[in-house]
C-alpha cells in the first residue's frame, strides 16, 4: 500500500523537453489541467502528495519517476541517460532524502532512468525487472541490482534496446497484481507478451493499437489507466480491478505516461 507520492508541476517550457514521437506540441493549459487531475487521482487513492514547484531549468522534470527508484526499504537516486536531464536528480535529491536519509546514487559511467525499472510481486522478497534501454546501461542496472540485492530483492534485466516502439521498459509493461484471486498480473504490450521473462505472470495483453495504455499504475485499490482505451478498461473491470481513467494526451506528446509523473512509496 502506498502512502505518499512526490510530484513536480510541469513548467511553462514543458514543450521544450525531449520526445521521440511526432504527436504535435503540447498545449500548456491542457498540460496543467491533466497534471492537476492526475494529482487529484493520487489523492483519491489515499496518497499524501509532496508537490514540488516547476523547474524551468529542466523541461522534462515533471517526469519525476526517472530521478529515483524507491522501495519500502530504501532509495536509489538515478543518473539519467539523457545529458540534459542530469540536473533533475540534484534538484529532487533533498526531497527524496527527506523520506530516505540514506539514499544511494548511481555513479558514472552508469546511467539509469526510473522509467526502466518495474517492481513486480511488490513487498519484501519481491522482484524487479531492470530495462536496458537507450537511457539505462548495463553498469547502471548492475549498480541498482546490487542495491536491491542488499535490500532482499531479486532482479533481472530485460533488453529493449532493439525496440523502436518504446523509450523505457515501463512504456511496455506494468505490474498490476495481485488480482482479486491473488494472481500476479502484468499488463504487457503484445510485442513483448511472449517474452520468457514474463511467463510466470498472468498476462493482460495490450494490442498494438492500444500499446500506449500498457503504461498504467496500480495505486492501492485502483488502477490508473490512460483515457481512450475502452476495451482495456472493460477487461480490467472484467478481471475485478477498479480502473481510474485519466486523460494523458499532452504528456503522451512528450513520451510521458502515467507512471512517469510521480514517485510513489
Amino acid at each position: 500500500m502506498f502512502k505518499n507520492a512526490i510530484v513536480r508541476m510541469p513548467g511553462s517550457n514543458f514543450a521544450d523537453g525531449l520526445t521521440t514521437v511526432e504527436l504535435g506540441v503540447p498545449e500548456y493549459a491542457k498540460v496543467l489541467a491533466q497534471w492537476e487531475a492526475y494529482c487529484a487521482a493520487l489523492e483519491t487513492c489515499g496518497l499524501i502528495l509532496t508537490r514540488l514547484e516547476a523547474d524551468l531549468a529542466h523541461p522534462d522534470s515533471t517526469f519525476v519517476e526517472d530521478a529515483a527508484v524507491l522501495t519500502p526499504h530504501g532509495a536509489m537516486l538515478t543518473r539519467p541517460g539523457a545529458e540534459s536531464r542530469l540536473g533533475e536528480v540534484a534538484a529532487i535529491a533533498a526531497t527524496v532524502r527527506g523520506f530516505y536519509p540514506e539514499a544511494a546514487q548511481i555513479a558514472a559511467p552508469g546511467t539509469l532512468d526510473g522509467g526502466d525499472i518495474c517492481e513486480a510481486q511488490a513487498g519484501s522478497g519481491g522482484h524487479f525487472f531492470l530495462g536496458l534501454s537507450h537511457r539505462t546501461n548495463e553498469e547502471g542496472a548492475r549498480q541498482l541490482a546490487e542495491h536491491l540485492r542488499r535490500e532482499g530483492y531479486t532482479s533481472s534485466c530485460v533488453d529493449v534496446r532493439e525496440m523502436t516502439s518504446i523509450l523505457h521498459l515501463k512504456s511496455g509493461i506494468s505490474y498490476i497484481g495481485p488480482g482479486p484471486a491473488g494472481e500476479e498480473t502484468m499488463m504487457v504490450m503484445e510485442e513483448m507478451a511472449d517474452w520468457p521473462q514474463f511467463a510466470a505472470y498472468d498476462l493482460l495483453r495490450v494490442s498494438a493499437e492500444d500499446s500506449y495504455a500498457a503504461n498504467c499504475v496500480r495505486v492501492n485499490d485502483r488502477v490508473l489507466v490512460a483515457a481512450g482505451y475502452p476495451k482495456l478498461v472493460e477487461e480490467l473491470v472484467r478481471r475485478g480491478y477498479d480502473p481510474l481513467v485519466l486523460d494523458m494526451s499532452e504528456f503522451q506528446k512528450m513520451d510521458g505516461g502515467l507512471s512517469c509523473l510521480s514517485l510513489r512509496f
